[in-house]
């Protein structure tokens, strides 16, 4: 064996051991994304007490980022570690269907919960007629509907039909560069310029709040609430605004952005997913005490569905 073929040998084990590394380290990223967004869907819905308004914003929230584990994470990571596959037209077809799609659901359910948060701090004394159940679930509906519209509409408008060699990840990128407008951008400047308002609007309420034990109360947690849905917004910005950046630029630079860059900026927006749930339990101690029931096992061995938590 001469030493080319013994250097062969050594770049391919190592090729292997950087291949297997990377597939249980982003197998990892999957499965803490899919149980900690389980934990938040099965706190809602078991817990009589976290059955709100926004609680309802945020299950619609998890559920988006459940699917980001179970349908999306699988599918970038094959591409990441692999960088084609062998049923390229069908594989870029549903890669780029699900990453616009779930994508635009988390985006427009993140202003949808900006709405429900203008309302609750801005106009307390009618929140609860204009935000209910009924008005709840048509949001829950146009939010999904919409992204569902755009990531479908991608397909059929056959943008997304290249070959993994090359044109995989461009097209993929032509496709959500024609969406991004409408399921990032837009949806960004409405949120943000909500929170400024609502920012604006609760330093004149702290400025002339009556000093009494229920008002104070009332306005503590509806500030604390919506200070934890802000850093939600926050954190998603972090981490997806650096991928929808680079898809505006690229058509403007003469040369083509690598697609380690790429994919490197794209698990960013996925790591999204697995981050909010550790937003909620780092703010909400019901979240946290949620999360210790369930773990521990407590909810399968009698009804606690009216628990206080706390």
């Amino acid at each position: 064996m001469d030493q080319s073929e013994l250097y062969c040998m050594k770049l391919n084990k190592l090729q292997n051991f950087l291949c297997v590394s990377l597939y249980i380290v982003l197998g990892l990223l999957s499965v803490v994304t899919i149980c900690g967004n389980l934990l938040v869907i099965i706190s809602i819905i078991y817990f009589k007490q976290l059955h709100t308004p926004t609680n309802y914003l945020i299950l619609s929230l998890a559920v988006a980022d459940l699917l980001v584990g179970v349908l999306v994470f699988p599918f970038s990571m094959v591409f990441t570690v692999t960088l084609c596959w062998y049923y390229e037209d069908l594989f870029c077809k549903v890669r780029g269907s699900f990453d616009v799609t779930l994508s635009t659901a988390s985006i427009l359910n993140l202003c949808c919960i900006s709405i429900d948060r203008y309302y609750a701090v801005c106009q307390p004394l009618t929140y609860r007629n204009k935000i209910n159940d009924g008005v709840i679930l048509l949001m829950v509906l146009v939010s999904w509907g919409l992204a569902a519209l755009i990531g479908i509409g991608i397909i059929i408008a056959g943008f997304n039909h290249g070959k993994c060699e090359e044109s995989c990840l461009l097209d993929a990128l032509i496709s959500t560069t024609l969406a991004c407008i409408f399921s990032f951008y837009i949806p960004v400047i409405i949120m943000l310029c909500i929170y400024l308002k609502i920012f604006l609007v609760a330093q004149k309420q702290a400025r002339s709040i009556q000093s009494t034990k229920s008002g104070a109360t009332v306005s503590k947690m509806e500030k604390k609430a919506t200070k934890t849905l802000a850093t939600v917004l926050g954190v998603f910005l972090l981490c997806w605004t650096p991928f929808f950046l680079c898809i505006v630029f690229q058509p403007l630079t003469y040369s083509v952005t690598p697609i380690a860059v790429i994919e490197t900026l794209n698990w960013l927006t996925l790591s999204n997913s697995m981050l909010n749930p550790f937003i909620y339990a780092f703010f909400y101690s019901w979240f946290r005490s949620a999360f210790r029931m369930i773990v521990s096992g407590k909810i399968f061995r009698g009804d606690f569905t009216n628990s206080k938590l706390h």
